[in-house]
């Protein structure tokens, strides 16, 4: 059996989609499901452009972002783009630092923890430095002030919560 030009292009973009972005297969199958049955695409994968965040399929529909994996849910667009502000890349697009959230998730939440393979073994540390976040916490709730750790590591009260926030939120997690 020969396959078309647009098989090859659906198998180069399902391999792109398993393999490079390690999105399941079953959320593979919900998006094709749902973009071949609302779009009326006998071809999804070669039809439409999908993004994806690792986990979900998205397509974009009149302008908005919309979860093909979950059956048509509008994504934020605004906070998919935060998640993916929060990431430094290299030059030749390999991520190299990770900012990650310390509260809600929302789109102004400070950069005050940064998660860096080649700093601290990459631990998370206070942004700048090599002071783990796990240490500031440690101090914190050994009895330690908020204004003490500010002015021991040269920080602002701002980063020193933030570095526990942090904390908090990983030990609930």
């Amino acid at each position: 059996m020969l396959l078309s030009f647009r098989n090859v292009v659906e198998a180069h973009v399902l391999s792109a989609i398993r393999r490079e972005h390690g999105v399941e297969l079953r959320e593979v199958r919900s998006a094709l499901d749902y973009v071949g049955r609302e779009f009326g695409s006998d071809h999804p994968l070669a039809d439409h452009e999908f993004q994806t965040d690792g986990i979900h399929l998205f397509v974009e529909r009149y302008g908005r972002l919309v979860n093909a994996s979950e059956e048509g849910q509008i994504a934020m667009r605004e906070l998919l783009q935060a998640h993916l502000r929060r990431v430094d890349r290299n030059p030749s697009g390999v991520p190299i630092r990770l900012y990650p959230f310390t509260r809600f998730r929302s789109t102004d939440e400070p950069r005050s923890v940064a998660i860096d393979p080649m700093v601290a073994f990459g631990r998370p540390v206070l942004i700048g430095t090599g002071i783990p976040t796990e240490v500031v916490a440690d101090r914190f709730n050994a009895g330690e002030s908020i204004d003490e750790l500010a002015a021991d590591y040269g920080r602002t009260r701002g980063e020193i919560e933030e570095a526990i926030r942090f904390e908090r939120h990983a030990e609930a997690a």
